[in-house]
């Protein structure tokens, strides 16, 4: 039976209050970063509502968020979208953890024409035509293209690679274009493969790997796929120069479930919180919303936390420059959002995507993950196996 969890304090009347749908991966697969979502959104939540809610049209308006756990299972996930909105009556709506599920509830909520912002980077969710659905992460492509330049200059003979993508949606999209891109920067890929959902034995593949001695090897999926290759790769003595896991050293529980394994393993990130940004948002400040995310969940956040946070923002200001809770009225403000919030700048191309911009480059060193570019933040110097 699905349980809903109701942030905030219903008004006695629907209509003094917004109401915003978000299902969420409490348990399951991807819990941890539900988790973190949902962390995220309370946090924007405390602070609107603190605030007497969003302005709309010259009066304050409280909100409600209005949340079921749909099990990381893409059948409930739509299923839930389709209760949030028929029978919970939610004027808008967030798209799940994980782009493959964010294509199914952003599907539903298209056919009921209710704006939904996500954290999706995948274009193959973008490119669907879509248009209620935006997202506050930058395309993939960006993530993939800022390393090459990073890791040659850390290792000049670097000449050849091999890529491991878990068979879903992002993971998959990384993987294919970080193999298309590779001759392009002289490597050469020396294998490439793809496991399916669910995989609990990498050792075939890294087996495959070993005599192969690629220079790098570039492995996606979500936190538990990462941790088991990674302890695999110990396991059967596979040592390369350059390991990168896609987005591995971007979570706490990557460091804390391979301890010193973790050490040098690079990705890339959308958002780090050594940045600097400055918002005209309930954060204000990078440094702000670090505080309250620190203090809230014992964690220091990461782009999950972030790029969460930064979709209730969008929305919230959309709302306030709509002036009304109309849908459409609110699309038509959230397609021409030009935003800077402590996230950094929120700006949407016409597929509803962030547009592109300088990715952080992240590397484990010491236990946790230091910057290694851009420039204007970098932390260390890149290290090698």
């Amino acid at each position: 039976m699905a349980t809903a969890l109701t942030f905030g304090s219903p008004a006695a009347a629907q209509d003094k209050t917004i109401r915003i749908g978000a299902p969420l991966a409490l348990s399951g697969g991807l819990a941890d970063e539900g988790k973190k979502q949902a962390a995220a959104y309370e946090l924007w939540l405390e602070r609107v509502n603190a605030a007497g809610g969003i302005a709309v049209g010259g009066k304050k308006m409280k909100v409600e968020l209005l949340t079921y756990d749909y099990q990381t299972d893409g059948k409930r996930a739509q299923q839930l979208a389709e209760k949030l909105i028929t029978v919970d009556k939610v004027d808008f709506m967030t798209a799940p953890f994980g782009s493959g599920h964010t294509k199914i509830v952003a599907g539903v909520a298209e056919r009921y024409g209710v704006p939904i912002i996500a954290v999706a980077s995948s274009e193959p969710v973008h490119d669907q035509g879509f248009k209620n659905l935006f997202g506050t992460l930058a395309p993939s492509i960006g993530l993939i293209e800022a390393m090459f330049d990073q890791f040659k200059a850390a290792k000049p003979d670097m000449k050849t690679v091999a890529v491991i993508g878990r068979d879903d949606v992002f993971p998959k999209l990384m993987a294919t274009s970080l193999a298309d891109y590779a001759p392009k920067h002289g490597l050469t890929v020396v294998h490439q493969s793809f496991y399916p959902v669910g995989t609990l034995d990498h050792s075939s593949t890294i087996s495959s790997i070993k005599p192969l001695k690629p220079d790098w090897v570039f492995v996606s999926g979500y936190t538990q796929d990462l941790v088991l290759f990674r302890k695999q790769m110990a396991d059967l003595g596979v040592t390369v120069p350059i390991i990168t896991m896609i987005t591995g050293p971007a979570y706490k529980e990557f460091m804390d479930n391979l301890g010193p394994l973790a050490e040098n393993v690079t990705s890339a990130t959308w958002w780090h919180h050594s940045t600097n940004y400055k918002g005209d948002d309930v954060f204000g400040t990078t440094k702000e919303f670090y505080d309250a995310v620190l203090k809230k969940t014992g964690q220091e956040p990461d782009y999950v936390h972030a790029s969460s946070a930064a979709a209730l923002i969008v929305l919230q200001k959309a709302i306030e420059r709509a002036g009304t809770t109309d849908r459409d009225k609110v699309r038509a403000e959230l397609v021409k959002t030009d935003l800077q919030t402590f996230y950094g700048p929120i700006r949407f191309r016409a597929d509803g995507m962030n547009a592109a911009r300088n990715l952080p480059i992240i590397q484990v060193q010491g236990g946790k993950p230091v910057v290694l570019s851009p420039p204007d933040v970098k932390q260390a110097d890149m290290r090698l196996n």
